[in-house]
């Protein structure tokens, strides 16, 4: 089985240009399919042949009730994929993924930060950055983080790849690298800027070491941040604010296409920002407007 997940792995990666997220989820899926469905022979091989569609149904039945639909229309996209690739490299004479089908996706409404809300966990960021040279480098950090990544709308993966030569501070612009490796110019404003700016000039040069490259962001061991600990320092600094939902990085990512849409922005524009491939995946964020207009519609309005 390991060299099976491997060679699909490979396959991910190098033709499909799944990112390392998806390839993770999809071996996963895929080894537990195998594991609980297809019996191992004695010197240890797997007969894919014995893999039916039933097989494939009854995998999914079992794990129907406990799982989200979302997950549910992976673990069917990564079996689908698997199978075709199996048998097109001959590794089984049929494709049993074929037919098979997945539970529609549900269209949930994020539940999105208010812009007060955004602005009162931005706050211990400016008052770091105007404490001057006696700024804590960490904290300018976690303030270029949050400022970042409301001001772009970019993605935890992308905002943690970007190096130093991808910010143009003159015109006020980074170059991301997205899903599919798909790349583009996101701008962003003034604060963020100027966050970015006391980072790079009075917190970067003391967490840098060896190992930091051309990183943008560094841990305190002056390595790459990693995803992780942007997750804490968006936990941290949302959970402050009396109030506030439970918000990860992507949280803010919701918020910042939600108050460009409040703001009139056009659907377009927030697709680009957000370097979604269709506009339908920006659309749900056309809903969360409405229902707060609808919300403060009941609230406000006489006959409502």
């Amino acid at each position: 089985m390991t060299g099976l997940l491997s060679a699909f792995a490979t396959h991910l990666r190098a033709e499909r240009n799944r990112s390392e997220h998806t390839v993770r989820a999809y071996c996963s899926d895929v080894r537990d399919l195998l594991t609980t469905t297809v019996p191992a022979g004695d010197d240890g091989t797997l007969d894919l042949d014995l893999l039916g569609l039933a097989d494939l149904r009854a995998w999914q039945t079992r794990a129907a009730a406990d799982l989200r639909r979302t997950t549910l229309a992976r673990r069917a996209a990564a079996v689908r994929t698997f199978t075709a690739w199996a048998h097109r490299t001959g590794r089984a004479a049929a494709d049993p993924g074929l037919r098979l089908q997945a539970p529609k996706r549900s269209r949930e409404l994020p539940r999105v930060l208010a812009q007060s809300q955004v602005r009162a966990a931005l706050e211990p960021a400016v008052r770091a950055r105007e404490e001057g040279s006696g700024a804590d480098p960490v904290a300018l950090r976690d303030g270029a983080v949050l400022e970042l990544l409301y001001a772009t709308g970019c993605r935890v993966a992308e905002l943690v790849g970007l190096d130093v030569p991808d910010l143009d501070v003159e015109h006020r612009t980074a170059r991301v690298l997205g899903k599919g490796d798909r790349q583009r110019t996101v701008p962003f404003g003034t604060p963020a800027l100027r966050a970015v700016q006391a980072w790079l000039e009075r917190g970067r040069p003391h967490l840098a070491g060896p190992d930091s490259g051309e990183a943008l962001f560094l841990g305190v061991r002056g390595r790459r941040l990693d995803q992780r600990q942007v997750r804490t320092v968006v936990n941290r600094a949302v959970a402050a604010v009396p109030g506030a939902p439970h918000t990860s990085p992507h949280g803010l990512r919701h918020a910042a296409a939600t108050h460009m849409l409040d703001g009139r922005a056009d659907l377009r524009s927030v697709q680009e920002l957000l370097g979604h491939a269709t506009l339908s995946t920006t659309q749900i964020y056309t809903h969360v407007s409405v229902e707060r207009l609808r919300s403060s519609h009941r609230q406000a309005h006489p006959r409502a």
